[in-house]
């Protein structure tokens, strides 16, 4: 070889492309050999007429890969061809994301062209040493009254919003996407209606919430795959945008769906069920999840999220509700028997309860909120006793008391949907309810 000839940078083209074949389609799961892939690993499977439909590594037995598809499976067949995806997952991330709706695997759903202004980055480490996490100092404005006077929420805190099905879920939420003082709201509709996700974005968010939201929708005919796809893109823009340095508030309706979808999943897999029909690698899921959350190592960043649980039956005891209550930092409870007598929102303030309240508010409002909390509590004791007259007056002053402050209890935790109490109004008029209770001023 002449040493003084000039030398060429050849591409690299590839001597050939190693693909697996399609052996078995069992329910949801698909069975594939052939691949050399690795559990979570992306790959295709290539249908009738050419079209490819993506899958990713669940589970494997011996040499056969347990595929799950993020899409229906029409047009599979026997031996059809499975191509690896070599390419690394990368997360969209910009300001040109905000005001648009994607599904799960970031693509727009809301024909508004192409995503611009945004750049593709290699999808970040969401596990942080906690030792590394910034502190939740600063409180948040939610801007409904009965949350900012009663249950302070922190910058960076998990909450869950605990409720059965009709009794107001989605309005909050809605409500804290217009109200919440942030840079970006993050919207993750897993699981619903697929008729909610026109109207949560047009009518409950409505055109000024959405300029600085980002929706991402997976409604309930998308396959389990695609679900817990959707919901992990939502934590990952998410956090993207918290490291970024900006307050970002996450909301996720609902926890409940994603635990359902890798029940899907696992019980595809053969994993035997436990507790009411989910198996384990649900509930250890949910941790791995709600962890992605809070706040990470940039010092200005905050990332605050409110995930809704359902409650099947109005049963606070469900497991997976269960599980949420453990690992979260709060909870809101919805109560149906304030709904059904008008009242809303309709928080249930004694089932309800804020960890980090302590921390935010200080001793005035935490004073004046636990003396709120027993006056409301001695009132249910005697709720249905007052239309029988089963309740004499005179026999307990405090009893006396609460009966009588009720409708002015009752008119504070009220609030219209379009009506947004600033957290410092809410402090003024819990001090003026104290007032007219005839509690001494407290300085808050």
């Amino acid at each position: 070889m002449n040493p003084e000839a000039p030398q060429f940078d050849w591409p690299k083209v590839p001597v050939a492309r190693v693909y697996g074949r399609l052996t078995r389609v069992n329910g949801l799961l698909l069975e594939a050999v052939g691949c050399q892939l690795g559990m979570g690993d992306r790959c295709q499977i290539e249908g009738r007429n050419g079209r490819l439909i993506e899958a990713e590594v669940v589970g494997f037995h011996k040499d056969v890969l347990c595929l799950m598809p993020i899409e229906p499976t029409q047009g599979l067949m026997p031996g059809a061809r499975v191509l690896p995806i070599l390419e690394q997952q990368t997360l969209t991330l910009g300001d040109g994301l905000l005001g648009r709706v994607l599904d799960g695997l970031g693509q727009p759903l809301d024909n508004l062209g192409e995503l611009t202004r945004v750049s593709s980055v290699p999808q970040a480490d969401t596990s942080y040493n906690p030792l590394l996490r910034q502190p939740i100092k600063q409180a948040l404005d939610v801007g409904i009254r009965a949350i900012n006077g009663l249950l302070p929420i922190g910058r960076g805190q998990r909450l869950g919003l605990f409720a059965g099905s009709g009794v107001g879920k989605s309005v909050l939420l809605g409500m804290m996407t217009r109200f919440t003082e942030a840079d970006v709201v993050v919207v993750g509709l897993i699981g619903e209606r697929g008729r909610e996700v026109r109207e949560f974005i047009e009518e409950t968010l409505g055109e000024e919430g959405r300029r600085r939201a980002v929706v991402i929708a997976a409604p309930a005919d998308t396959t389990p795959l695609m679900r817990l796809r959707a919901m992990r893109l939502c934590h990952a823009i998410a956090c993207g945008f918290r490291d970024q340095g900006k307050q970002v508030l996450l909301l996720v309706d609902s926890l409940t769906r994603f635990a359902q979808a890798q029940r899907e999943i696992a019980l595809s897999l053969g994993e035997p069920p436990a507790t009411k029909g989910y198996p384990p690698s649900a509930f250890a899921q949910l941790p791995r999840l709600v962890e992605m959350a809070g706040n990470g190592r940039h010092p200005l960043g905050t990332l605050t999220a409110f995930y809704t649980v359902l409650t099947e039956g109005d049963d606070q005891q469900d497991p997976v509700a269960d599980s949420a209550r453990a690992i979260l930092d709060g909870h809101i409870v919805l109560s149906r028997s304030l709904a059904e007598r008008g009242h809303f929102p309709a928080i249930d303030v004694n089932a309800s309860v804020s960890r980090l309240a302590t921390q935010i508010a200080d001793a005035g409002q935490l004073e004046q909120s636990q003396i709120l909390r027993h006056l409301l509590s001695r009132y249910n004791e005697v709720r249905e006793l007052l239309p029988l007259g089963g309740y004499q007056a005179g026999q307990d002053p405090e009893m006396d008391l609460a009966v009588q402050a009720y409708p002015e209890m009752a008119k504070f935790l009220r609030q219209g949907t379009q009506d947004k109490i600033t957290r410092e109004q809410s402090l003024q008029q819990l001090q003026q309810l104290m007032e007219v209770m005839g509690y001494a001023p407290t300085a808050v």
